[in-house]
């Protein structure tokens, strides 16, 4: 090939170059684009109208402070953020202390036995909203069947109220316990039975076991876990405005402060948008640790 061909190849390459750089990124983000457009239309533009109107005046123009200031000075907002972290602690907490035994004894079922569990899981994690309201309402409320067949028996057993901090707890664990036991399943199921048996022939019982290998590789996302649990007990949204849909709530919290404002407009309330982008930088504080735990964890594993 001579020069002056090799130069006009090179020219044509250079001339052509980037319809190729488009081409090699159509090709790369092709298939992704329709979830990005989706998360850009439903998840990014909400977020980004919710802050600008957490910061905008009543009539819609100009920026102001006045609305954080107001939400952070009102009582009943305190009360209902408070509140909300609370609850939602309990929740975590709760879920970690049964889901973590939970999860190890799934780790040690066969496979039917683990296939089997793991479909009851997932039904219940994905069972939620007003049909779990319900569920709590026919279980154990006032004339529930748990409570009946209780009272039959000559045991007297007043259930909480759906929209107190015990009803709401009772209803979250429901879904949120099984939603600990999937996150943190591959995680127990990667302590192998080997370390185990390393340790017996070093002498060690199985409290060394636990406290010196599996506790310290199993921390990082048993925390993970519980961090996870409370930001989605803390957005949790259908499930408490329907238990507290019978009347005013007993035990307020933001997303049921949100329901009784979000009326019509999104901008019809100033301090809805505050109460949301709040739950936004708790969800964005979450994520953060949850990723720094999750690089932990995977030092050991």
């Amino acid at each position: 090939m001579t020069a002056t061909a090799s130069s006009g190849i090179v020219a044509e390459r250079g001339l052509f170059a980037p319809v190729l750089a488009l081409r090699r990124l159509a090709l790369a983000w092709g298939p992704a684009l329709p979830i990005i457009i989706v998360c850009s239309a439903t998840l990014i533009l909400p977020c980004l109208v919710l802050t600008r109107a957490s910061f905008a005046e009543a009539t819609g123009t100009g920026f102001t402070l006045s609305n954080w200031t107001a939400v952070f000075s009102s009582k009943s907002a305190q009360v209902q953020i408070l509140n909300s972290l609370q609850l939602c602690a309990v929740v975590a907490t709760i879920a970690v202390i049964v889901g973590t035994p939970l999860t190890w004894t799934m780790t040690r079922l066969g496979r039917r036995g683990r296939a089997f569990n793991l479909g009851i899981l997932t039904v219940a994690q994905n069972f939620s909203g007003i049909g779990l309201a319900f569920g709590f309402t026919a279980a154990i409320g006032a004339y529930g069947m748990i409570t009946l067949m209780l009272r039959a028996g000559g045991l007297t057993f007043n259930p909480p109220a759906g929209s107190s901090f015990w009803g709401f707890v009772i209803a979250y664990e429901y879904g949120f316990v099984p939603m600990f036991v999937l996150m943190t399943l591959p995680a127990m199921r990667s302590i192998r039975p080997e370390w185990w048996d390393a340790c017996q022939c070093c002498g060690a019982g199985r409290l060394r076991f636990w406290i010196s290998i599996a506790l310290p590789m199993l921390l990082p996302y048993i925390a993970a876990g519980w961090i996870l649990t409370f930001t989605a007990a803390m957005s949790l949204y259908g499930l408490p405005v329907a238990l507290a849909a019978e009347g005013r709530p007993i035990y307020p919290l933001i997303t049921l402060d949100m329901s009784r404002t979000m009326l019509g407009s999104l901008f019809g309330s100033q301090r809805m948008p505050v109460m949301a982008v709040i739950l936004m930088i708790f969800a964005a504080l979450s994520l953060v640790l949850y990723r720094i735990l999750l690089k932990r964890g995977a030092k050991w594993l």
